[in-house]
């Protein structure tokens, strides 16, 4: 009995649309040179009532609407973030406020782009120790204020935006999530990272902290991100003891198109048979995989019985591949 499973998403974008045009009379750039590098021609920007929980619950309130389960219902609320606008509480408890959730209790998962990728492993685990819990995941990102608007390698990558799926259990044998493979490597986290506010501790101070902004060494960031897509695919595969042939949609982490077409290069999987969104939103970090998914669901793609592919890599280094039977 394969236990878990997706009973509904949502997702949630900002409504200010900055396309690469607009990001020309910021830094020295043009359109042809963003997309060119990124396959990004549009991200969306954060405004009034726009805040990280605000579009993680209104990317929620979709997910219990196609699910067909009240707030109430919900035992957890998980949220994948780096750019909450607070750090306590969570993200998760302001979302678990908005959405009326009175009987789950809420937490964060700081994995950056692995975020919702890590927490839907979680839920699954929860999920398949005590069957009746219905737990709400999502990730959720305003990286356009954790963003410095003069550094070209950054701000022309990153957007806002929220995505949401809501985990339950079935009996039904054919269906639910196969199986998941997660890891981590905090010795390079200096080829992406970013920094909080200085303490207030003298003695505790981090030296040469340029601010509370995205730092990214992109060159060596693809090398690594493409090597561990790979793997961590390969893993889950061999674990679930399936053939990439088997795979109906591949949803990967939306951070750049030159390391998907590599990626798929590696894996020798066709690109028919991948979502991809980056163009219009940028990276959206952890909202990424999950805000593609609700696209990829809303828009008919995904059919009971099919096999879906799910894998993202981020800042940390996290990363990681998750299968699940539709």
């Amino acid at each position: 009995m394969m236990g878990t499973v997706i009973l509904g998403t949502g997702s949630s974008l900002p409504k200010r649309i900055m396309t690469n045009k607009d990001i020309e009379a910021l830094v020295d750039t043009d359109d042809e040179w963003i997309f060119s590098r990124t396959g990004i021609r549009a991200r969306r920007i954060g405004g009034e009532g726009e805040q990280t929980h605000q579009l993680a619950a209104n990317a929620g309130r979709k997910a219990l609407e196609m699910a067909g389960v009240a707030a109430d219902e919900l035992d957890l609320v998980v949220v994948g973030t780096i750019s909450s606008h607070m750090l306590m509480p969570s993200c998760a408890c302001f979302v678990q406020k908005e959405l009326g959730a009175s009987n789950a209790f809420a937490y964060d998962i700081n994995a950056a782009c692995s975020g919702f990728m890590y927490g839907m492993d979680m839920a699954d685990k929860y999920i398949r120790s005590e069957n009746q819990k219905k737990i709400m995941v999502i990730g959720a990102e305003t990286l356009s204020g954790r963003l410095n608007w003069k550094d070209r390698n950054t701000c022309i990558v990153f957007g806002d935006g929220a995505g949401a799926a809501v985990f339950g259990h079935t009996d039904d044998s054919q269906r639910g999530v196969i199986g998941s493979t997660m890891h981590s490597d905090g010795r390079l986290w200096r080829l992406l990272h970013m920094h909080t506010a200085p303490s207030t501790n003298p003695d505790l101070m981090v030296p040469d902290n340029p601010g509370v902004h995205i730092v990214m060494e992109g060159r060596e960031v693809f090398k690594y991100a493409v090597k561990a897509m790979e793997d961590s695919v390969c893993a889950v595969l061999k674990q679930a003891n399936i053939g990439m042939d088997s795979i109906k949609l591949f949803i990967p982490h939306q951070a750049n198109i030159r390391i998907l077409k590599k990626v798929l290069e590696r894996l020798q999987f066709p690109e028919e048979k991948v979502f991809v969104n980056l163009s219009e939103y940028g990276n959206t970090s952890a909202a990424s995989v999950p805000i593609a998914l609700d696209e990829a669901n809303r828009q008919g793609l995904l059919a009971k019985g099919d096999t879906i592919l799910l894998c993202s890599f981020g800042g940390g280094f996290t990363w990681g591949a998750s299968l699940i039977t539709w």
